[in-house]
This record gives C-alpha cells, structure tokens and sequence, in this order.
C-alpha cells in the first residue's frame, strides 16, 4: 500500500496557513465557549483559505492535501481554538474517506468529490448518532424514501451544506438494512434544534437535527449495509477519521501545556517545578506518539478488523494522554489554572470530549480483546 494516502499539494503549507489562522481566531475561541455561540470566524477563515477543498485530489479540482499534513494542521487549529478544529476535523474525515476509495479502490465518489471542491461544500457528519446499529427511520416512497429521525452531534452544522446521513429501512424481504445518503441543509423538512448546551467544545454548534419527512431518492442511496455489524465502509471510516478528529484534542493537550510551561518558567525558582514539569512532557509525549501511531495505521495498513482493531487501541491511548497532558499542564500551574481567564480551564472541560467518541473505553476493550482471541469482530 502506498505510504500516503493521497497526493500532496507542495505548493501549499496546510500546517502554517492552520496556525496563522489559529493566531487570528483564538482571541474569539472564549467568547464562544462563553457564549455557547458556533465558532463561525474559524470556519469562514477555512473555507476562504481552501481547506474545506483541501483533501480532495488534485486530479479532481481540490487542494491535494496530504492526509498527515492535514492531521497536523488540525492539531495546530487545536492548540488555538479546539472548537475550530474538532468541528473542522469531522468535515475532513468526511472527504478523506472517499478519496481514498476513489484512489486505491476506484469507487464511484467523485460526483461528491467534484463537489466539494467546486462548490465548496462543508459536509457534516451525523456519525454521534449513525454508528453500527444506525438511527432514524426510512419509509420506501414512489422514487425514493421518506427519513424520518433525529441526529445528535453534527458539528458544524450552522454553515453545513451537506448532512452525510444513514436511516434504518426495514425491507419486507431482506429485514433491516441502514440506507447511507447525504441531505441537504436546505432540503423541506431539515431542522436545526438548539441543544447544544454542554461542559466543553461549545463552540463546535454540534446542535441535534431533525429530519421529518425528508424525501431521499433512490439514486442518492450511497450504500447499504446490516445494522450493527461491521461494514466495510466502517472499517475506513474508524481508521480514517479518528486521527483527524484526535489531532483535534492532541492540539488542545499542547496549548495547555504550552500555556503552562510559560507561566512555569515566569514563576520563582522555577527549577522546584521539574518534577511536575517533566509529568506533563511525558503526558504529552504519549499523546503525540498514539497520535502518531494512528496516522501511520490510517497510511500504511489495508483495510478490515486487525487494523480497526490497532487504530481503536491507538485511539484510545491517544484520548487518555491528551486528557492526562491538560491534567498535568493545571497541576503545574497550581491554583491559577482554576481561573476561567487563564484558559486551561476551558482546555480542561474540551479535553473531555476525547472519552465519548466510539469506541469508548469499554466497547473498545472488549472488541480488542475479542481480536485478540481469535474471536470474530461483531459479538
């Protein structure tokens, strides 16, 4: 398998222009999360500077990015406004996966993929709530099919133009089958529900949407699949999206640590710090190596369980030492740290959301362990 998984732009540097952008957008990251008001500056920022474009192939009109740069420029996104990047990240999985499969497989997506670059388009994932078992309802009508459902977490979705989706239809001769397809925001019968009202990544606008009677046509149907058992489709999606989406809370782990190291070293006698100091570098340095480790998985390995079983053990250890980075950064800094102004208290509150996305500990455990055995992926 090639080392990348799709070619690289030298022209552009994705990891820079991220920063910069990060610089000018951090100031608002605060008010956002104090607001609970969707970080709109950072994604107008992105869009203008191509990045929602940037993982489609250049063959196909878009940036060519590279999907390691990528990651990293998300993590520097996080380590200034982790909103920006986890909201952005999960617009990226959603375009890596089909560039790969058009690369290496041949698949028919380069309609979505033209698209995106043309248009530029920002999708926007349902997958907090589309997981294996699948969510929603669809009702076969004259040409197509009637979605009825309720989707949680679809970051992003106050400038989304694209809700890549999936719904249960029970065939009367098949069973039950998860139909995959994309809506459009502006489609009748699309609703924005205001319930993002949470501990941490406020500003990502990860609002629940409803679909009530969206009609779907039959040639929009992008796959379908059994409910709750390992598809294919998810087997790329885990190992690929899952470095984007934890870059997000890598970049936030290095903020606070960046934060904290400077207020350590403007302290007294600052060398009483070593000891605490030298926690949070290593905390930190396990995040960035599981990091790592997911990004390489995502590169160079084919897809199926053994490797969605590497990448969940690495997604994993990535999430509890980026977690453990910002614990340590607030133990450095002492007391301080417990001040909203300071900053590491908001880093601390987002960092959390590293627990909640599939798999999470446990589901992990038991289908690494499973893997392991010898034993079947699907219980």
């Amino acid at each position: 398998m090639p080392d990348t998984i799709m070619s690289k732009a030298p022209t552009t540097d994705w990891i820079g222009l991220a920063d910069r952008i990060g610089q000018v957008i951090s100031e608002a990251a605060s008010r956002h999360d104090r607001e609970e008001s969707f970080v709109r500056e950072g994604f107008e920022a992105l869009r203008a500077a191509g990045f929602f474009r940037a993982l489609v192939p250049a063959e196909l009109g878009g940036g060519g990015a590279d999907y390691r740069e990528m990651c990293g420029a998300i993590q520097r996104l996080g380590h200034h406004c982790g909103a920006t990047a986890l909201a952005f990240s999960m617009h990226c999985h959603l375009v890596a996966v089909p560039a790969w499969r058009w690369r290496h497989e041949k698949a028919p997506v380069e309609g979505l993929l033209k698209r995106v670059a043309q248009e530029d388009l920002i999708l926007i994932s349902s997958g907090g709530s589309d997981w294996l078992p699948g969510s929603g309802k669809a009702v076969k009508v004259e040409g197509g099919y009637r979605i009825h459902g309720r989707k949680i977490f679809a970051s992003g979705c106050p400038m989304g133009d694209l809700l890549m989706t999936s719904a249960i239809h029970d065939d009367p001769e098949k069973g039950p089958e998860v139909l995959h397809f994309p809506v459009s925001f502006k489609a009748e019968g699309v609703r924005l529900l205001d319930t993002w009202h949470v501990m941490g990544m406020r500003g990502t606008g990860s609002q629940d949407v409803e679909l009530d009677g969206v009609f779907v046509p039959d040639a929009a149907i992008a796959a379908r699949r059994e409910p709750g058992k390992w598809h294919m489709l998810f087997h790329h999606i885990f190992a690929m999206a899952f470095p984007l989406v934890y870059a997000a809370y890598v970049g936030v782990a290095e903020g606070a640590r960046a934060k904290a190291l400077t207020i350590a070293r403007l302290k007294g006698e600052p060398a009483k710090l070593a000891a605490a100091a030298g926690k949070l570098e290593n905390a930190f340095a396990k995040a960035e190596m599981a990091l790592d480790r997911m990004i390489t998985i995502a590169e160079t390995e084919a897809p199926g369980p053994a490797r969605t079983g590497r990448a969940a053990t690495a997604r994993t250890l990535t999430g509890q030492a980026a977690i453990e980075t910002v614990e340590r950064a607030m133990e450095l800094v002492g007391g301080a740290s417990f001040y909203r102004d300071l900053g590491l208290e908001r880093a601390f509150r987002d960092v959390q959301g590293a627990r909640f996305h599939p798999l999470q500990e446990m589901p992990q455990l038991e289908m690494t362990g499973r893997l392991a055995l010898g034993l079947p992926i699907d219980g």
